[in-house]
């Protein structure tokens, strides 16, 4: 059996039949002596709760509803992260980490109500069509939509390639509304976007997302910035700010891009086969150059497989504030047709055998946005980080156990505004810069530590190939 891991999500292969089939020979052949015969009279328990709710509840319940919500109570009380998936939700899960899908290409969110547009994507259906920033749509195919969900909404635009779809846009500066008629189009997702800053002498690179495609996108950006600045650019921004993971593949490849040897993660779960170690390999798509990672309270999982592989290694600094803290492994078990179950297997390690779990990654230098105070507010309600989420697993499997991470996730629009962007950019092109929200302690205390550290190797672990 092959498995590919994922830092939010993997893939192993399993017949959902066989698994059945061998919890019902079991229950019909126990005994008052197997070691298993409590958890057999549990589901007797199980068995009459949910007949009396079918047979008495004051209104008649959906069946598939409730052993749906059964299952995922069940999961759900394990950790965060597990899961049920129906095969709805499964055949999402695929379409976001396939990192393309038949749709329109356009980016929406939900205001008042109604769908509005946040901008169409180059070279897609929607721009081509004319479809604007700010466009709110009402119908789809002459039926309203006005009062649905956002998911439901997405749902209607997506669907198979080159079938038509009808849109009724209300548009400021236009009296009455208007039809848009958009023949669905295969839509990839480029989760890596980049730009030259500095005059042409810091490549700056944001990944979004770890999807199928991140790893191959971060190397054309690369070359193509390298084409645009013909041989000026100094150094690198690899920015990981509220990037809440994906695939560790992935996150391996692309940590593998800026290191030339070395352990990479390390996954060790219950299981010999869940224990796994990556190592990277002879190339370094920089060149060498200096490269800065930026982080936040949003930087989750994948990200945090980069930040900490580039800080124990000392290939890069990391600015900004302490990431998320999600260093659990999930595999995603197909159940046949019914769906499939997301599972914590695993958890990572960085290369100096740090878990990263309800901890984060601390960044070399402590860099904090000006935050509006709406948004202090609102994070100050709910604050970010595992260890903030109920039923979190530590390091150590305990809940509860009191554990710091994350940190805020603001990140200004304007990119004169961006104390952590601006930082990087200074740092590498070594300019003094008296930025605030920038703890002049913590730049001697990453200077010192970088001069003295050796990546401590992972042992005992078997090589990935």
């Amino acid at each position: 059996m092959r498995k590919s891991d994922f830092a939010f999500w993997s893939f192993m292969v399993m017949s959902g039949l066989a698994a059945v089939t061998t919890v019902l020979n079991v229950t019909k052949t126990y005994s008052a002596t197997t070691p298993n015969s409590e958890i057999y009279k549990q589901l007797d328990l199980f068995g009459d709760v949910l007949e009396r709710v079918r047979s008495d509840y004051v209104e008649k319940p959906d069946d598939t509803k409730l052993i749906e919500t059964a299952i995922n109570g069940m999961l759900t009380g394990l950790d965060p992260h597990s899961a049920y998936l129906n095969a709805k939700h499964f055949q999402d899960m695929q379409v976001q980490t396939r990192g393309e899908f038949g749709g329109l290409g356009i980016e929406v969110t939900m205001e008042k109500g109604v769908v509005k547009v946040v901008s169409p994507i180059d070279d897609t259906p929607a721009s081509k069509a004319g479809i604007k920033s700010g466009d709110l749509i009402t119908h789809i195919d002459s039926k309203s939509i006005v009062g649905e969900t956002l998911e439901q909404a997405v749902e209607k635009m997506r669907g198979r390639v080159k079938r038509p779809i009808l849109l009724t846009i209300v548009r400021k500066g236009r009296e009455e509304p208007f039809d848009i008629k958009i023949v669905r189009s295969v839509i990839r997702i480029n989760a890596v976007k980049s730009r030259l800053e500095a005059n042409g002498e810091v490549g700056y690179i944001k990944v979004t997302t770890f999807n199928e495609k991140t790893h191959a996108n971060l190397v054309k950006a690369v070359d193509k910035l390298n084409k645009e600045a013909d041989g000026k650019i100094k150094s690198w921004v690899l920015d990981l700010r509220n990037n809440p993971g994906g695939l560790l593949d992935q996150a391996v490849s692309v940590s593998d891009d800026f290191l030339d040897k070395g352990a990479i993660v390390l996954t060790k779960g219950r299981n010999l086969q869940e224990t796994q170690r990556s190592q990277a390999r002879k190339g370094d798509v920089t060149d060498g150059k200096k490269v800065a990672v930026l982080i936040n309270g949003g930087s989750a999982s994948a990200s945090e497989i980069v930040a900490g592989a580039i800080q124990d290694h000392s290939r890069g600094l990391i600015i900004g504030t302490r990431s998320f803290g999600k260093g659990s492994v999930q595999t995603i078990i197909p159940l046949g047709g019914k769906g499939a179950l997301r599972l914590t297997t695993a958890r990572y390690y960085t290369p100096s055998g740090r878990s990263i779990q309800a901890k984060g990654i601390d960044p070399d230098i402590v860099v904090e946005q000006e935050t509006p105070e709406d948004i202090k507010r609102r994070e100050k309600r709910s604050p970010r980080g595992e260890a903030n989420l109920r039923g979190h697993l530590t390091s150590e499997g305990q809940d509860g156990k009191k554990e710091e991470s994350g940190s805020s996730t603001f990140v200004p629009k304007e990119r004169a505004e961006d104390r952590q962007l601006q930082y990087a950019i200074a740092h590498l092109l070594g300019r003094k810069t008296d930025i605030k929200g920038v703890r002049r302690e913590d730049i001697e205390k990453a200077a010192k530590e970088k001069a003295a550290k050796k990546p401590t190797p992972i042992k005992n672990a078997p090589v990935k190939k």
